[in-house]
């Protein structure tokens, strides 16, 4: 069974047709106005960038004192061997 004229017209014109490659998508339907900045998603920004550097400090010192920790754990250990 052949399909239908109309479907097999559509086709034909969707494939050659030059001014559906001129249409913009649905994506993109207008320019963004760099005037009106949204401060919302500024706001975002700044504040995933605080808390990430908030996070980098907590664990350096927390890697510091780790650190400290084990030096001191070493050292112990090494006083107690060099006297026996």
């Amino acid at each position: 069974m052949a399909p239908p004229l109309g479907l097999a017209k559509r086709l034909l014109l969707a494939s050659g047709s030059p001014s559906h490659t001129l249409t913009r998508s649905a994506f993109i339907a207008r320019k963004p106005d760099h005037t009106k900045p949204n401060w919302g998603m500024v706001g975002l920004a700044f504040g995933t960038t605080v808390a990430l550097w908030v996070l980098l400090f907590k664990k350096h010192n927390e890697d510091v004192m780790e650190y400290e920790r084990r030096r001191e754990e070493r050292e112990k250990h090494d006083a107690c061997t060099g006297c026996s």
